[in-house]
């Protein structure tokens, strides 16, 4: 094996933009076949691409602190445009608003995701961990997911379930919505917050485990907030987070979910929290 290969990994081609002249904080994309879902990109590699537009733009002040992505609309497959305004700096904070647009059938520009995200200076203060990670085998103890029985993007991802996985029959048992797994880019990448974006969306929909059927599902809106800074992103570098989700609330065709993502040394880098639809 090249230790020195030359070619991108799928998650850094999916997140290619370029930057649009004479359009300020406007960049062009395109979707990768790579992390296709059902009817559109994977949820989490959208909000990694409108992260990316932000890490890109010349006036970011500081490192992700927060992102929420609301999907208005499927992205379809083909060229996209992200739209990233920082609408208001102050020392530590800066405050963005962002948008993904596609032409429609007459070439029109309709809007498929809006975002805002929020950027921080961090400052060294007094910091504690109240959510300690649970105690779990280690990554190797567990089986990986086999690849090629589902999504394209879901072969982006090496999952190793350690409690919650999908349910094997669909029989209406469900009684719990708690699901643990390690988890990382396939093949492995070192971790930058782009990656972690996306990784806090990889959890199937709580409302499958929670019954144990499998009606359709869908995020409407996804937020998730940065611990970590750049370094202790590094310092994790390809190795395996380990992800917990749990629904909270299902009621009248939607429900929430938490969400915690640590490194094998036990640090929060992320957590995150979603509203999804779900359909009878």
């Amino acid at each position: 094996m090249d230790p020195h290969p030359t070619s991108l990994h799928a998650l850094d081609e999916a997140l290619q933009l370029t930057a649009l002249p004479d359009a300020p904080g406007q960049y062009g994309g395109k979707t990768h076949a790579g992390y296709w879902n059902m009817v559109g990109p994977f949820g989490g590699v959208t909000a990694a691409t409108l992260l990316r537009a932000v890490l890109d733009h010349p006036d970011l002040l500081g490192e992700p602190l927060s992102l929420t992505v609301n999907y208005a609309g499927a992205v379809a497959a083909g060229p996209f445009s992200v739209q990233a305004t920082p609408v208001r700096t102050n020392r530590s904070t800066q405050h963005w608003t962002l948008s993904i647009l596609q032409a429609d059938a007459d070439g029109a520009p309709v809007v498929t995701t809006t975002a805002t995200a929020v950027t921080a200076v961090r400052r060294e203060t007094w910091s504690v961990g109240d959510v300690p990670m649970p105690a779990v085998p280690a990554p190797g103890e567990q089986p990986a997911m086999p690849r090629g029985v589902g999504v394209e993007w879901l072969d982006r991802y090496e999952m190793r379930p350690v409690a919650g996985a999908i349910p094997r029959q669909w029989d209406g048992t469900g009684d719990h919505s708690l699901t643990q797994l390690w988890m990382r880019d396939a093949p492995p990448r070192p971790l930058d917050f782009c990656a972690l974006a996306a990784l806090a969306d990889v959890f199937f929909p709580r409302v499958w485990l929670r019954r144990a059927q499998r009606v359709p599902a869908g995020t409407v809106s996804i937020t998730v907030y940065f611990h970590a800074s750049s370094a202790q992103l590094q310092a994790t570098g390809t190795g395996y987070l380990l992800g917990q989700a749990r629904g909270q609330e299902f009621r009248n065709g939607f429900f929430d979910q938490s969400a915690q993502l640590w490194n094998e040394a036990g640090t929060m880098l992320a957590t995150s929290h979603q509203i999804v639809y779900y359909k009878e």
